[in-house]
């Protein structure tokens, strides 16, 4: 393993851009700078931001709160992706401002259907099962 890597093979400067970047998103989308009536009306949580090797293309995940109109706000978002560009290269200093795609977090739906599933009667049963 490299000096420079996470346990998962990641290098710290791809994780610490990917959080400058996810940060910087954050704050524009909480203050209202993007002038979009579908950004205006949804609360957006970006949950994450994964950034290339290169530092030139960011994909970011986010989720509206509560799920509501997904679709919706990951068009807008699109739509308002050369302006979401140009602020992030404003606030995060690097080499080249990084291309973004936005993409649902389906994170959350995961772990729910994980839960769903884990208190199932007759899974919750094979598991007690297992232990004995």
């Amino acid at each position: 393993m490299r000096r420079n890597e996470t346990p998962e093979g990641k290098s710290v400067r791809l994780l610490r851009v990917g959080e400058q970047v996810r940060h910087a998103l954050s704050d524009i989308l909480m203050r209202g700078e993007v002038h979009d009536e579908t950004l205006a009306s949804h609360m957006v949580s970006v949950t994450e931001v994964r950034m290339s090797p290169d530092l030139r293309h960011a994909t970011v995940f986010v989720k509206p709160l509560l799920g509501s109109d997904e679709d919706a706000v990951i068009k807008a978002l699109r739509t308002n992706t050369a302006f979401l560009q140009s602020e992030v290269a404003r606030r995060v200093n690097t080499k080249y401002a990084a291309k973004l795609k936005f993409l649902p977090d389906e994170s959350f739906d995961e772990g729910s259907h994980i839960d769903k599933l884990l208190r199932d009667p007759t899974i919750a049963r094979d598991l007690e099962a297992d232990r004995d």
